[in-house]
């Protein structure tokens, strides 16, 4: 068995340290001018903003999805920054027709959570109705139906479960150390890399059977994290809630084949049609980012009868963004930089502005 010492724990640990001190640097400075009122013209239409769990933090050891989970404090004075700043909250659905017919003087800010959590309908959806604002949960029926397993839930649990995991990564057994939190970090980025791609369906095979070994249970977390259908029907009767399509197995469509991800887009359509009673046209690519979605994918969404579909690629609502209503741009809602100045800067559009 071959041995793999991550001594490079700590030095990627410092590195991505070092990443989120510059993004910081970037949102205050970003944060200054939209306070002076210089990003206005920059934000377009408006802002989707993408969030997934929302929920109080409990710290862990090793925390490598903590950007995907924001307290509900920090939510409740996003939504206020937003509105102070004048923006108009619709949901994702009424988009299309307020681009035809709403102010274009008056941006919208559309909210969009991602996987179906629990969470978001006990402790985003009491803030949202407090604000009276809309959102939409993204449904993934394979892991409402607990046919699928959340992957970078379960490597999470499974770095903070043991000291080091026998893997293999193609070349035989290796043993990954994952003792500090610098270790288990990169332990979980190692084998994490190996996931999306066209074996994904395969490659979260080989974990969930490593995380059994090590009394990690994928299926339990999926049944503790994620609504079931019930949860989403019930939460779909709320008047502010609505539900869109974020596929059957959650895989990267650009790794599909035309078939499979024709049938991934429709049969999430359907299924979330069956929930709601109400005919299901909006959707979400999982991952959203530029290698999982591809420019088939994006045009597919559109002739599978969607009005619209959103990635996670950052930006607002420019006219070059709202030119293809199936690759929208979203702002991710980060974990790691929960101020409320932050969501103003990014809602601007000056941070992409600086990025271009």
């Amino acid at each position: 068995m071959e041995i793999w010492d991550v001594t490079g724990g700590l030095k990627l640990k410092a590195i991505q340290q070092a990443k989120r001190l510059g993004i910081a640097g970037g949102l205050e400075a970003s944060a200054m001018l939209s306070s002076l009122g210089l990003g206005r013209s920059l934000s377009g239409r408006g802002v989707i903003f993408t969030l997934h769990h929302v929920r109080p933090h409990l710290p862990r050891a090793c925390e490598p999805n903590r950007h995907l989970e924001v307290t509900p404090q920090f939510l409740d004075e996003a939504i206020n920054a937003i509105l102070e700043d004048g923006y108009l909250p619709i949901a994702l659905s009424q988009l299309p027709d307020w681009l035809k017919n709403g102010d274009p003087a008056k941006p919208v800010a559309i909210f969009t959570l991602d996987d179906g959590y629990r969470d978001n309908a006990v402790h985003a959806a009491p803030i949202f109705a407090r604000h009276d604002v809309p959102f939409t949960v993204f449904v993934t029926r394979g892991l409402t139906e607990r046919t699928h397993t959340l992957w970078w839930e379960t490597l999470e649990a499974l770095v903070n479960a043991t000291d080091e995991i026998d893997y293999d990564f193609g070349n035989g057994v290796e043993l990954v150390e994952a003792a500090t939190p610098g270790q288990k970090l990169a332990a979980y980025e190692r084998i994490g890399a190996g996931i999306i791609g066209a074996n994904e369906a395969e490659a979260v095979v080989q974990l969930n059977e490593r995380a059994r070994a090590y009394g990690v249970n994928a299926d339990a977390i999926v049944r503790d994290l994620v609504m079931d259908r019930k949860e989403l029907q019930a939460l779909a009767t709320q008047p502010l809630a609505h539900l869109g399509s974020h596929t059957i197995s959650h895989r990267a469509t650009a790794f599909l084949s035309r078939e499979a991800a024709i049938d991934e887009m429709t049969a999430s359509a359907i299924y979330v049609t069956g929930i709601t009673g109400r005919r299901n046209r909006i959707f979400s690519y999982p991952y959203g980012f530029s290698e999982a979605v591809s420019k088939r994918d994006r045009d597919l969404a559109l002739e599978c009868g969607f009005d619209l579909a959103v990635t996670t690629a950052p930006g607002t609502l420019t006219p070059r963004a709202l030119s293809h209503m199936g690759s929208l741009p979203r702002v991710s809602l980060n974990g790691l930089y929960q101020k409320a100045r932050y969501v103003r800067a990014l809602a601007s559009g000056i941070p992409f502005k600086l990025l271009n």
